[in-house]
Parts: C-alpha cells; structure tokens; sequence
C-alpha cells in the first residue's frame, strides 16, 4: 500500500520559505488556523533584521528593540502556536506539479500550499571592513538607522534615485551628508539628482570609490578610504556613518524558470492578493515589495499570504 503524502512524516500543508517578519507572521496566522506550517529558516535566519541592532519604527515597543530579538520573540510565538521552524536551506524548488517538493541542504519535504518569504538582501561593496561593522556606524537602510546620526557627519554610497532619496532623508539627522560615487555622472532622475543638488546639507565626492570603511565595533565608523578613479590618489574622508544605497536584490534564484518577475527580478503578485501565477504559491514580505521594504510592511504581507493560503486550501478541500 502507497503511502499518501499527508501521510508522511515530511509533508506539510504550508510550507513556508524564510523565517524574517513576512516569514514568521505567516507561520503565526497560519498555526493559529490550525495548519501546522513549517518555516525553513534560509540563508539569513531571521533576515535583515538580524543585522540591524535597534528597531525603534516596529509599532508596540515605545522603547525599541533590538532587531534580533524582535525575530527570537517572533518566532517563539509563531512557534507556541504549533510552527515547526527548521534550521535549513532550500537548494531547489519544483512548482510543476502537486504536491511541491522542496529540497533542502538536509532532506526534502513535500507541501500543498506555498508562502515564498525569502526577501532581499541590499546589495554591498564587498569589503570586508563593512560587513564586520554593519550595525555599528555601517547601515544599508537609512529609514531604519537615520535617526541614530543625529547631528554627525556621514557619507551616503551610489549614485542612482535611491541613494539621493537615503541622502536627502538623511539631511533630517545628519549634519551633513556627502555622497560618494565612482562616476562623475549620476544614475539617478533628473528630478532627484536635483533635488539632492540643491539641498545644503549634501555634499559630493564624485569619481571615487571606497576601499576600506575604518572605525571598530565598539567606537563605530570614523573614516572611509577612497581612492580616486582617474588619479589613482588614496585618500582617508573623516565620517561617523556609512550608509549603503547602492540597490537592492531580491533572493529568487530558486524561482528562475517558475515564477513571474519584473525587471528587478522581484516576485509578481495579483494585487491586493499574494498570489503568484501558479496556484497555491503566494510570495510576501522585500521578495515581493521593491518599494517599502519595512518589517512592518513585511509583516503585513506575511498574514494576508497565510489567510489567503489557507483560504486557498479551503476552497481546494471543499470542492
């Protein structure tokens, strides 16, 4: 006698990809309807949030709190209501037929239902100064870290529409803002270039690229290294922050072949809905979302992909 797959111990009516706020809010709603998901934790367990020290902008906590402590209390309670969350990476993924399959660095599981909540990740120089003091003077997310610049000096990274947006926001903060770029010419609109050009407290480095971010992680940023593009000349630029606005990319090389994307390679979904176009599979959370980008935000796609999941396996069940 074959077994069914509801019968086997790795099958799994939710299933769901990533364990950052869309992931684990999803696991909650989806536990507390009853559906037992299992969270694969990812490349980046509790994603960006465990690389930013203190959220002071995710609404309940008057006091803030720190990021990787905000996931650990999201994922306990996700947890107390019956999620399985595993410490595993998915490596491949086959959407073609029911149940889905997904294979992991430790086994495979099957499931009926899909939530793809892998988000992003902002896209960095590759220096390794900056990942060890990311969090400390170091930050890829000027609305979740400006207000901790008050009043210093701080150098903005990229020359497109979303590092004039980060720098101008910064200006609120910051006592000055220089942007760095390693071409004379910007990326950025007409409009926004402008608008940065014109705003008193933003100042340019143009035609340099940054070779080393100098500071420690007790005592924060105080200078970066640049090194001029023409002249090769190496200088050392005083600054108390490094913000990096040089894009970012969404974690959907597992979708490739499957799943609808736009130019920027984020998912696609039928809004206001989560779902993607294959039946069954629903994407929340930066995955998703080229524009907000907030764990609040995040959080919020993450209960609408798990009502509208189990709203999905309902009507399947029923029919």
């Amino acid at each position: 006698m074959s077994t069914s797959p509801a019968e086997t111990a790795n099958h799994f009516r939710v299933l769901i990809l990533g364990s950052g706020p869309a992931g684990l809010t999803a696991a909650l709603y989806a536990a507390r309807a009853g559906l037992a998901p299992l969270v694969l934790d990812g490349t980046q367990p509790g994603g960006q949030l465990t690389i930013t020290t203190d959220v002071e902008n995710f609404p309940g906590f008057a006091d803030g709190i720190l990021g990787p402590e905000l996931v650990e209390n999201m994922r306990k309670q996700a947890q107390r209501f019956g999620s399985t969350v595993r410490f595993e990476q998915a490596t491949k993924v086959t959407l073609d037929k029911s149940p889905f399959t997904v294979e992991t660095d430790e086994g495979s599981y099957t499931c009926d239902s899909l939530i793809i909540a892998t988000g992003a990740k902002a896209k960095l120089l590759g220096l390794e100064s900056e990942m060890a003091l990311m969090g400390h003077g170091v930050s890829a997310c000027a609305t979740c870290d400006g207000f901790f610049f008050k009043g210093k000096e701080i150098v903005v990274v990229g020359g497109g529409d979303s590092a004039m947006e980060e720098a101008i926001y910064l200006t609120r903060f910051a006592s000055k803002v220089t942007i760095v770029h390693r071409r004379t010419d910007l990326r950025a609109s007409k409009i926004m270039a402008e608008r940065a050009r014109k705003n008193p407290k933003i100042e340019w480095q143009l035609n340099k690229e940054v070779l080393e971010v100098v500071g420690s992680r007790e005592k924060g940023v105080s200078a970066i290294k640049l090194r001029d593009v023409d002249s090769c000349e190496e200088t050392l630029f005083p600054t108390q922050g490094f913000f990096l606005a040089i894009g970012h990319e969404p974690n959907t090389g597992l979708f490739a072949d499957a799943l609808e994307m736009d130019e920027k390679r984020y998912l696609v979904v039928a809004h206001p809905t989560t779902r993607t176009r294959i039946e069954g599979v629903f994407a929340c959370g930066d995955v998703m979302d080229p524009s907000y980008r907030q764990a609040v935000t995040a959080a919020g796609t993450g209960c609408q992909a798990a009502l509208d999941a189990e709203r999905w396996l309902e009507a399947r069940e029923h029919h």
